[in-house]
């Protein structure tokens, strides 16, 4: 292994793991070719990397530096790894996905599955994420691609496929709303709701629908994570406020309805397959690329819904 690439490996477990004793235990090595490797560095840099505490290692500056472009560099590897594996006709790789909570369940997985029966040599990591921290992972290069909302205002995002999806409101079986395809956001006055909070991307949307119209909400609970004021409108504590692709799931299994917010102020909002416009994806990531491009229309409004 060259000289480099095993400092970096050493390097970048002490930095996770903030002790050499633990990273030499999990890279199996002594802690004395830890030490020196690392003290090597710092002296042909000139500054340190760590500072040394009574309680284990910190990263400094130049360590937090390091510590990012060894991120990097890993993944860049991984991807000449792959390629290299292409010239030989393999499909094999491995790809990182970055999505929002949305999509945790749905399109997403069964892609993933289709994916690992046709091309069993390629696995797959997936980080669930807040939508500005997709957008980060993307432009670092920590995933291949990611799935987020509004990404036109990003230059450094290259959009393969986007929808648009729409917000409503989210009722048990049986509630009035249930029956109508759309109605205002005016309709909730006087009722319960359950509203998403931040950093959730439609929670912007709720803000400004609630000072356009004035109304006085009953704000019943709100939560930063979907899945929570699903299941607090299924104990019928009130209605819920989530965009279709947040639902789609419970509404096909008639567990809940959803009804389309329709108001002058409001718009659609955009999710969009993305890669970094800075890299070129590996044939591995442009396979699943394409797998999941191939069925992203599913998760527009209203075929999200459709049984």
């Amino acid at each position: 292994m060259p000289a480099f690439s095993r400092f970096l490996r050493y390097f970048l477990a002490v930095g996770r793991l903030g002790s050499i004793r633990r990273a030499a235990d999990e890279l199996n090595v002594s802690a004395s070719a830890i030490d020196r490797q690392i003290l090597n560095v710092e002296a042909d840099l000139g500054m340190p990397l760590f500072e040394r505490l009574p309680t284990g290692l910190r990263l400094t500056a130049a360590g937090e530096i390091m510590m990012a472009a060894g991120g990097r560099w890993q993944k860049n590897m991984a991807d000449v790894r792959a390629q290299m594996e292409d010239l030989r006709g393999l499909k094999r790789g491995h790809v990182d996905i970055a999505v929002i909570d949305a999509l945790a369940k749905g399109h997403v997985p069964a892609a993933i599955q289709s994916i690992q029966t046709r091309y069993p040599g390629i696995t797959i990591g997936v980080k669930v994420l807040k939508n500005d921290a997709v957008r980060e992972a993307i432009v670092r290069g920590e995933v291949d691609m990611g799935i987020l909302f509004e990404p036109e205002s990003y230059r450094d995002l290259q959009v393969r496929a986007f929808v648009e999806v729409v917000l409503g409101f989210l009722t048990p079986k049986g509630h009035p709303f249930g029956d109508r395809r759309e109605v205002r956001f005016s309709a909730c006055d006087g009722s319960p709701v359950i509203l998403p909070a931040r950093p959730l991307a439609v929670c912007e949307q709720v803000e400004v629908l609630a000072g356009t119209t004035g109304i006085e909400l009953q704000r019943r609970v709100e939560s930063d994570n979907i899945q929570m004021i699903i299941s607090l409108v299924q104990q019928g504590l009130g209605i819920g406020v989530l965009t279709s692709l947040d639902v789609m799931t419970e509404v096909r299994r008639g567990l809940l309805s959803f009804t389309r917010i329709v108001d002058p102020v409001l718009r659609p909002m955009t999710l969009a397959l993305c890669t970094a416009s800075s890299r070129t994806p590996s044939h591995a990531a442009g396979m699943v690329v394409g797998e999941i491009e191939a069925g992203f229309a599913q998760l527009a409004y209203p075929a999200a819904l459709a049984g």
